[in-house]
C-alpha cells in the first residue's frame, strides 16, 4: 500500500463511540442553553434595547454557531433603536432629511414611522406625504402611492412637476393613474 492509501485507511479508523463506551447505548448530545439568548431577545421585545444590546454582546463570543448571525442581527436593531432614539431634531425639515437617509439606506419601515410622524404634528407638511408617495412607490404599494401624491399635489402643485422628474417613481410610470395625475390637462 502507498502512504496515501494507508493514511486514507488508518483516517477511517475510529475510536470507540460514546455508545460503545456505555454498553451500546447512545448518549444524547447536550442541550444547548438558549436562556440567554430567550432573556435577550425578550429585552428588545420589551424595547429595552441598551439591556438588550449588552446581554447580546455578551453573548456573542460564547454562543453556539446556530445563533450567532441572529445575535449579530439583535445587536444592530438594537443599536439602530437606540440611534433613533437620541435623535433630537430641531425643524419638521431635519426630521425629514433623516427620513429620507433611512428611505435611502433601505429602512422602509423605519422612514414611514418618521414621515408618519411629521404629518402628525404637521399635517400641512406637504414634503412628507411626497416622501410617503416615494416610499409607496419604492415599496411596490400603487394605491397607497397615488392616494399620498394626490395630497401632496394638492397643496403644493409644485410636487407634480417634482414628481415628473423624479426617478423613484419609476415603477409608477406605466400606471395610467399616475400619468393621469402627473398630466391632468393632456385628454
Amino acid at each position: 500500500m502507498t502512504q496515501e492509501v494507508r493514511a486514507t485507511a488508518a483516517s477511517r479508523k475510529k475510536s470507540p463511540t460514546l455508545a460503545a463506551k456505555s454498553g451500546g447505548r447512545s448518549t444524547p448530545a447536550p442541550a444547548l442553553n438558549l436562556h440567554p439568548y430567550q432573556a435577550a431577545v425578550q429585552l428588545v421585545q420589551q424595547g429595552k434595547y441598551e439591556k438588550a444590546l449588552a446581554a447580546f454582546e455578551k453573548l456573542l463570543p460564547t454562543a453556539p454557531p446556530e445563533i450567532v448571525e441572529r445575535c449579530r442581527m439583535y445587536m444592530q436593531t438594537c443599536q439602530r433603536q437606540l440611534e433613533q432614539k437620541g435623535l433630537a431634531f430641531l425643524t419638521p425639515e431635519e426630521e425629514f432629511d433623516y427620513a429620507i437617509s433611512q428611505l435611502n439606506a433601505g429602512y422602509f419601515e423605519e422612514a414611514g414611522d418618521q414621515l408618519e410622524s411629521i404629518l402628525s404634528r404637521h399635517p400641512a407638511a406637504d414634503y412628507a406625504l411626497y416622501g410617503l408617495a416615494v416610499l409607496d412607490s419604492i415599496t411596490g404599494r400603487a394605491d397607497e402611492c397615488l392616494e399620498h401624491l394626490a395630497r401632496a399635489i394638492e397643496m403644493n402643485p409644485r410636487n407634480r412637476l417634482q414628481a415628473r422628474t423624479d426617478n423613484d417613481f419609476q415603477g409608477m410610470v406605466d400606471d395610467p393613474r399616475f400619468t393621469e395625475l402627473l398630466y391632468p390637462e393632456v385628454p
